[in-house]
């Protein structure tokens, strides 16, 4: 089966909307410092490739890819032991988060619904999503 759906993190467009406007009062500032600039960069390059979660799946494996790319993670869907919906909680934050209790990586850009996966190798893995009913049944199909 095959499955592509990208979630869109509102929160996060306005945090960057929020800190480009932020950057822009403080190069009015302080002027054109090459540090300053370079650091608002990185920041800026960060925070927008957290602004979208795309999840894809094909006949080998489920992508999970943030914004542009920098931050992507693929599994092998022979290697997914079970799924489940399940609710993240409110401080488990948005973006690439490592819980050590539970111990499990999750992927998120917006709200607090996921798809938890249980990998043959012990590993949990979190996936946010906004159609967790679909996404939940596009793995069990592939699986």
């Amino acid at each position: 089966m095959h499955y592509k759906h990208t979630q869109i993190g509102y929160l996060m467009i306005s945090v960057f909307l929020i800190t480009l406007s932020l950057f822009g009062l403080i190069l009015n500032q302080t002027g054109l410092d090459p540090v300053t600039i370079t650091v608002m960069s990185l920041v800026t390059i960060i925070l927008s490739s957290f602004m979208t979660l795309k999840v894809t799946i094909d006949e080998q494996q489920l992508r999970v890819k943030f914004g542009y790319g920098i931050f992507r993670k693929r599994f092998l869907l022979k290697e997914i032991d079970s799924v489940k919906i399940v609710k993240n909680h409110w401080y488990y934050g948005w973006g690439i988060r490592f819980w050590l209790w539970p111990r499990m990586w999750i992927f998120n850009v917006s709200g607090f619904e996921a798809v938890e996966l249980k990998m043959k190798n012990g590993k949990t893995y979190r996936i946010g999503t906004d159609e967790a009913e679909a996404l939940e049944s596009a793995i069990r199909q592939s699986i």
